[in-house]
């Protein structure tokens, strides 16, 4: 019985599952958003929280054990930087897990984990409605110049493709009348020959 047991196994040997969670909890500094399993999204949770709360103390202690985890110097510099910086008032709940349905292959539930306060919500916060209409009429723009650049390269394609047809079209009547002349000289040969005899 695994009375007082916390904490998943997965099905790996404890070295392989420390090696999964640095490389989730790296990717995580650095993307601030990943998807993977429900499962995995939630052991996560523990391990990005404890960091981040190592990120925020910042002494030289702090950061030995950090760098344990974090031993990317990116992630390593963000972590101590602007995460820190941004979770100085918040007292844990770092993050927030988002299921997303199941996935294809194999049925696993799955899910997002993402940090809150990310610098994409703080922008929208800010921008409010303003920054969703200049999107959305930026949106609006791209799509009409993407349109007019693909009908100015479907017509371009179409003279391009219709001056190649045109050119061998007249290459193989060209060809077919040598090929008509070739056949023709052996047949008049064999009637002279014939005549002869």
């Amino acid at each position: 019985m695994r009375h007082l047991k916390s904490g998943r196994k997965f099905g790996r040997t404890s070295a392989h599952r420390k090696a999964l969670f640095r490389n989730l909890v790296i990717a995580l500094i650095r993307r601030e958003r990943i998807r993977t399993t429900l499962a995995k999204a939630k052991e996560l949770r523990s391990h990005i929280e404890k960091t981040i709360t190592l990120g925020k103390k910042g002494t030289l202690h702090a950061r030995r054990l950090a760098f344990t985890v974090v031993n990317e110097k990116d992630a390593f510099l963000k972590l101590f930087g602007t995460l820190s910086e941004r979770y100085a008032n918040r007292n844990g709940g770092y993050t927030r897990v988002i299921k997303i349905g199941n996935r294809r292959g194999d049925d696993a539930p799955m899910a997002y984990i993402e940090l809150v306060d990310r610098e994409e919500e703080v922008a929208e916060a800010k921008g409010g409605k303003k920054a969703q209409t200049d999107k959305k009429e930026s949106g609006e723009k791209v799509e009409t110049k993407k349109t007019e650049a693909g009908k100015e390269k479907a017509s371009a394609k179409n003279k391009e493709t219709s001056a190649s047809v045109a050119k061998t079209g007249e290459k193989g009547k060209t060809e077919d009348k040598k090929a008509a002349g070739k056949k023709a000289a052996p047949q008049s040969k064999k009637s002279d020959s014939g005549e002869g005899k």
